[in-house]
Order: C-alpha cells, then sequence, then structure tokens
C-alpha cells in the first residue's frame, strides 16, 4: 500500500536541453544510428553546480541520458510500434514515447566535456528534448547481450536482412527534391527511403497511408512523398508540402515547420507545371 504522507507527483526540472538537427520526429531515428557518425551536443543550464557536476565524467565512453518527451501528451496502454508487423504491443514492452511519464532512456556515445557542453554522437531525440539526468554507462552491469529480446526477436532478425526494396524515382520527384535541396538545404530523403526499402506497407506509426489503389503517401515532417509499389520496386512519384495553402495563409509562414520553403515550394511547382 502506498505511503499516504508522501506527495502523488513530484517537481522535476530539466538539467539541460538535446541541441541537434532533428528538430521535427521523422528526422530522429527509432534508436541512435552509431554508423552515421552524427554529432550531437547536450547544453546544460548555467549553473555552476552543474559544471561541477560534470566532473570525471569525460573518461567514460557511454553516457545515459534520461529525457523528457515533451511533445508528448497522452498515452495509449497499448501501442504500434514503428518496426515490425502492425501489431499493437503493450507500452510498457516497447520504447513508445507515449508512456503515462514520458519520461526516455538513451545510451550516446561521449565524444568530449567541454564547460557545461556534453558532444555526444547519435541521437534519437529531437532538437530542445529536455534532459533530466546524465549518468555514466557501465559495461559491467549495463550490458546484458545474451538476454532475450522477446517479440523483438523477429523484427531484429528481419531488420539485418538486406533492404528488400528498390527505389526508384521518377523524373518530376526528382527535381523536386532537387529543388528542396538547392534553394531550402531540405532533404528527407535518406530516412524516407531508407524506411521504404525495409518496408513501403501502410503503417499508422510510419505515417504510410494508401491514398488510391497502388497509390501511396509517407509523411516525412512537414512534407509528403506519394509512391507506387510494384512487386519489389518503390517508385517515387512525387514531392508535396504538408500544410494546406490555406493554413499557410492562416498562420505566418515562419511559425510553421518550413513554413517559408513551402510557400516558395507551391509557387514553383505552380509556375512549372506542364
Amino acid at each position: 500500500m502506498p505511503n499516504q504522507a508522501e506527495p502523488n507527483s513530484w517537481n522535476i526540472s530539466p538539467i539541460g536541453f538535446v541541441r541537434s538537427g532533428s528538430s521535427v520526429k521523422f528526422y530522429a531515428p527509432n534508436q541512435p544510428d552509431y554508423e552515421s557518425g552524427q554529432r550531437n551536443l547536450i547544453e546544460l543550464n548555467q549553473d555552476s553546480r552543474l559544471e561541477l557536476a560534470l566532473s570525471d565524467l569525460e573518461g567514460f565512453d557511454r553516457i545515459w541520458l534520461v529525457s523528457w518527451f515533451h511533445k508528448n501528451s497522452t498515452w495509449r496502454p497499448r501501442v504500434l510500434p514503428p518496426r515490425g508487423p502492425a501489431n499493437r504491443r503493450g507500452v510498457f514492452a516497447t520504447r513508445s514515447p507515449h508512456r503515462p511519464n514520458p519520461i526516455g532512456l538513451t545510451s550516446v556515445q561521449l565524444f568530449a566535456v567541454q564547460g557545461r557542453f556534453l558532444e555526444v554522437g547519435p541521437l534519437d531525440l529531437i532538437d530542445g528534448t529536455p534532459i533530466l539526468d546524465i549518468k555514466p554507462y557501465l559495461r559491467t552491469v549495463d550490458a546484458y547481450p545474451e538476454s532475450s529480446l522477446g517479440w523483438l526477436e523477429e523484427v531484429e532478425a528481419a531488420a539485418s536482412q538486406p533492404a528488400q526494396y528498390t527505389i526508384t524515382i521518377a523524373p518530376q520527384a526528382a527535381r523536386e527534391i532537387q529543388w528542396l535541396q538547392e534553394n531550402f538545404s531540405i532533404d528527407f530523403t535518406e530516412r524516407a527511403f531508407h524506411l521504404l526499402s525495409h518496408d513501403p506497407h501502410p503503417h499508422r506509426t510510419r505515417r504510410i497511408l494508401k491514398i488510391a489503389d497502388n497509390h501511396f503517401r509517407i509523411a516525412c515532417g512537414a512534407w509528403r512523398m506519394y509512391f507506387s509499389l510494384h512487386d519489389n520496386q518503390v517508385m517515387i512519384l512525387e514531392i508535396d508540402k504538408g500544410y494546406s495553402n490555406e493554413t499557410l495563409q492562416t498562420w505566418q509562414a515562419e511559425n510553421i515547420q518550413d513554413g517559408e520553403a513551402q510557400v516558395a515550394f507551391s509557387a514553383w511547382k505552380q509556375a512549372n507545371r506542364t
């Protein structure tokens, strides 16, 4: 029985924040991609005690980041994991960010400690994620490589296989991808192609939707990628913005993710329709 003298809630304040290039969830992988070579920063709050608390941490190769999924306000007892078949699982048997208490736990490579900044490796957290705590990773007590992965055993086995689907880009989509890269340095293709090359079928969590017969759409943050599927070949047909013209007109574009780029992209597509 709970101790009635104990409070039902506690006040928790972040000690710092993630500084990364992933501003929306689509750009952050489900798990850190350790082969990407990506570098990120953890910026601690301006507090001399926090800097002092980092003493002796630099000798560790890896650390645990305890974070708060600040974008999530609801949760469900059963969730649809992004990997594997479209089967719902109990949330406590997953790493879903939609939890009763949206607390995240991520193991990351630690490269350097400079003042109140930590240079770390690949992350599965978006820019601005609050950090609640930092702990050293201890291989003697934190690693159990022979442990069962439960329902993820089959998923991991499938993921280790080469991609089953080939990506082909139609000329129109190629022009649109190039325009976004050259004019706004926007490129979501690596993440999208990775998802589609492994499983392009409709999936709610992967945000893949069937639009019509053999016509599909994947949501890539603020953008949409349309494709068709023939046997094991995914044909990328078109890139489009994720916000309607009405939304872009109603809200100031600078307050919408890639809003200015979407306005310019829409005008460019309209002017270049054939």
